[in-house]
């Protein structure tokens, strides 16, 4: 019966919004963990702390941080492997072009496929910058994430990458909140509006949240 749904469009569909719905709900945490940084260097780095010891003593250091990571793993992957079959099923379905070259749907829409592509080569830097320290800059400090963000968004190329990414995920969300309600059958004609509204707004504070971190370093409030 997995085997069934997973080889169906409307099953390949529901797996990209579940599996979207937990990074999306992920986001909103992490984010609000990200403001944190507005109250010091001392409030930010405890906090790193304590995201490795949630749970204890019954669960051991870092094993829900583990938990959480291989959760988030497993949803970038079903969402990612999804949007790629059904993207090719997209393709075999209509091997000619449209007749019609004026674009019918929103910008979101037409470009959620390079905007995924983006958004999975930045988690691939960001790991290697925030989580690793392979590719930081002005030397990883291990247990002080504060000063390793500072470090970051203290160089033009940092900003950059973040920037470009946070908007990628914004136009991502404002599309994809939606989609996902639709699949899951949420939507309704009365509904509909209310849904594009929460999307909308989500997308508009996450893109703020995010943003509000490297702004912050760039204007010397957070130094």
């Amino acid at each position: 019966m997995a085997r069934t749904v997973w080889d169906s469009s409307v099953g390949k569909k529901t797996v990209m919004a579940v599996s979207g719905l937990i990074m999306l709900s992920y986001l909103v945490v992490h984010m609000m963990g990200n403001l944190k940084i507005f109250f010091g260097a001392g409030e930010f780095n405890e906090y790193a702390h304590w995201l490795r010891t949630v749970g204890e003593p019954f669960m051991h250091y870092e094993w829900t941080l583990w938990l959480v990571r291989i959760v988030l793993v497993v949803a970038v992957i079903a969402h990612g492997v999804s949007a790629y079959q059904l993207s090719r099923r997209d393709i075999k379905a209509r091997p000619e072009k449209y007749v019609h070259k004026k674009a019918r749907s929103s910008y979101a829409t037409r470009t959620m496929r390079w905007g995924g592509i983006i958004l999975a080569l930045f988690i691939v830097w960001h790991i290697l910058d925030l989580t690793t320290g392979t590719v930081h800059s002005g030397g990883f400090q291990e247990g002080r994430p504060y000063q390793n963000v500072v470090d970051t968004f203290s160089t033009w190329y940092g900003n950059v990458i973040y920037i470009v990414a946070v908007l990628a995920v914004g136009m991502h969300i404002r599309h994809g909140f939606w989609s996902a309600a639709q699949t899951l059958g949420a939507g309704s004609r009365t509904r509909d509006r209310a849904l594009k509204t929460v999307a909308n707004v989500l997308a508009l504070l996450l893109t703020c949240g995010f943003l509000a971190v490297p702004v912050g370093v760039m204007t010397g409030v957070v130094s």
